[in-house]
């Protein structure tokens, strides 16, 4: 090793990943896709490929057990890995869990994780077929891997985007961050008062999104039913500037993203701004929707034009005339990630 010492937020998740996976090399023509994308491809029969991708949620880096009761966080666990089989456009049929916990967790805690896993798996029609468990010394971590198929001719990267087509987006966006910043702010309030009981009146909808948020499996439903396959596609774990960033990177295209078009719900806007923060910011940056963002070609504009679900927020352009958001004023705005990142907490 050396005296080198080079600290892992120098690079970030995604270049760390690049990094220390370099030196591997592809041995067996069952893997069609591995590392870079939401979810691994491999080989399953000649008319679909099988779907593998996988998670971790950690104590006191992914969840706060303050405010996260652990049905929901079971649930979520489940749904962050779906999310990743959606966005290559594909059903999710499987789940391992793997938990590590402390022993200051009594049976009926973890019970009670399970039954949010198991209302995950009964929602989204998916089997739970293995795992494992292990003792910890840090608090409770959850690693889940989900197992799903594609049909070869649906299937989408984040790699192929291209000049011209249109960026979309379902859902709305800033809500699960804006849950979080009144979740955070409860829990202060609570550490300085115990006896104060926390204010969450009118935040149901925004708590909700950040708790238990749902996969958009029914959006991959909807693109089959229109007869739609996007051109490009990832979910929105993130920050919706993270995404589309790592759709250009891979596509190797630039963009512009309008923010008159990004859908804010009302009640996350209202509670940005009771925050002094800028509720397309929170969109842009905040992350933990879990909704797609998705490419189109053009000719596909009409079928999907007015669905509620969906929203046309940009395009994609060259390369060359590099990726930017126009804000409200007409500015144009070079788009910068800064989202959720790891290993700088």
């Amino acid at each position: 090793m050396g005296d080198k010492r080079t600290e892992l937020e120098q690079l970030g998740e995604f270049r760390l990943i690049k990094h220390l996976t370099k030196g591997f090399d592809v041995k067996n023509k069952s893997t069609v896709f591995g590392i870079g994308d939401d979810a691994a491809v491999l080989e399953f029969n000649e008319n679909e490929y099988r779907l593998v991708s996988t998670d971790s949620l950690i104590e006191g880096i992914h969840f706060n057990l303050m405010y996260t009761p652990l049905k929901h966080l079971g649930y979520k666990s489940v749904v962050v890995n779906i999310s990743d089989i959606c966005a290559m456009n594909g059903k999710a049929e499987q789940i391992t869990v793997s938990i590590a916990v402390s022993n200051r967790f009594p049976v009926e805690a973890l019970e009670e994780l399970y039954e949010g896993i198991q209302l995950a798996c009964k929602h989204y029609n998916v089997d739970l077929v293995g795992g494992d468990t292990t003792s910890s010394l840090s608090g409770l971590c959850i690693n889940i891997t989900a197992i799903g198929r594609v049909k070869k001719e649906k299937i989408t990267y984040r790699s192929g985007a291209k000049e011209h087509d249109l960026v979309v987006v379902t859902g709305d966006l800033g809500g699960a961050y804006m849950g979080l910043q009144v979740l955070e702010r409860e829990k202060e309030v609570f550490k300085t008062n115990p006896e104060i009981q926390p204010d969450l009146e009118g935040h149901d909808y925004i708590i909700g999104r950040q708790l238990k948020p749902e996969a958009r499996e029914d959006v991959v439903r909807f693109l089959e039913e229109l007869n739609v396959i996007p051109t490009s596609m990832i979910d929105i774990s993130d920050g919706l500037a993270s995404e589309i960033l790592h759709i250009c990177e891979n596509s190797d295209t630039g963009c512009y993203i309008y923010d008159e078009k990004i859908p804010i719900d009302g009640k996350t806007s209202l509670t940005a701004i009771e925050f002094n923060l800028d509720p397309a910011t929170c969109a842009l940056n905040g992350g933990e929707d879990y909704e797609l963002l998705f490419t189109i070609s053009q000719k596909d504009y009409d079928k999907i034009k007015g669905n509620p679900h969906m929203t046309v927020i940009g395009h994609i352009t060259d390369k060359k005339d590099g990726k930017y958001y126009v804000d409200k004023n007409g500015s144009v705005i070079e788009l910068k990630a800064q989202g959720w990142t790891h290993f700088n907490q």
